[in-house]
């Protein structure tokens, strides 16, 4: 049985880094994007990161930064893992994670008109320009960055690119089993589908997000609810 791994994102209490902890979060992510809701400063986050125990990944979430300013941040908040949401190209993506010494995921935001061939090409455009590179982190398309709890069509994820991706999108406790067991991505990734309010987690949901994606683990595809179009009740309840 594959274990899909799971992110919380976008923590801004440390009651909130340690409910995460507590359910079970492999990884967690701060936010340093100054227009978002769940925007952190370096100095937050290190403060934060205090309260996270060995082997529990902790990652930063940048849009459209530049190295210098990614770099920095890195010096006070040590973070293991970049996220990049915004429009960075490849040659953009690649000097950002040489300048701040770390492994980068990229998003890929995918809209109503984006084919699987466009994933795999994306996908091996950035693995080509850098060894930093790790993975895709799949979200949907809107006129926003970061993020913004809504699905997108999950049939369009080729089946030998699924087991190296980071679903995101519109994720919640009411479709994490349907996602994990129909995608079978390497992890997930979920912020608003957690939340009692924008930035303030509910331990609650985390606690039941965790066992749904458990759930999706011990699943066969053919268990899941093929009435439903995917990434149809990947909207965050």
């Amino acid at each position: 049985m594959m274990r899909t791994r799971i992110k919380i994102c976008g923590l801004t209490r440390v009651e909130d880094v340690q409910a995460a902890v507590a359910a079970g979060a492999d990884a967690i992510g701060f936010v340093f994007y100054p227009k978002s809701p769940r925007y952190v400063t370096p100095a937050q986050a290190a403060e934060l990161i205090r309260a996270v125990p060995p082997f529990v990944t902790c990652t930063g979430l940048f849009v459209n930064a530049t190295p210098e300013e990614v770099a920095a941040t890195c010096k006070v908040a040590p973070i293991a893992l970049i996220q990049l949401h915004g429009d960075e190209t490849e040659a953009q993506s690649a000097a950002i994670a040489a300048a701040a010494g770390r492994q980068f995921m990229r998003v890929f935001r995918v809209k109503p008109d984006t084919q699987p061939s466009d994933l795999l090409e994306y996908e091996q455009r950035y693995r080509a320009a850098s060894p930093l590179f790790t993975s895709l982190l799949l979200d949907t398309y809107v006129d926003a960055y970061g993020g913004a709890g809504k699905g997108f069509d999950w049939s369009l994820i080729p089946k030998d690119l699924a087991p190296r991706v980071v679903l995101s999108g519109g994720l919640s406790v009411h479709n994490a089993t349907d996602a994990v067991a129909r995608v079978r991505p390497y992890a997930v990734d979920i912020s608003s589908g957690v939340e009692a309010a924008k930035g303030i987690k509910d331990a609650r949901k985390i606690a039941a997000f965790v066992a749904a994606v458990r759930a999706g683990d011990t699943m066969n595809e053919s268990e899941t609810h093929h009435d439903e179009r995917p990434g149809e009740a990947a909207v965050p309840r």
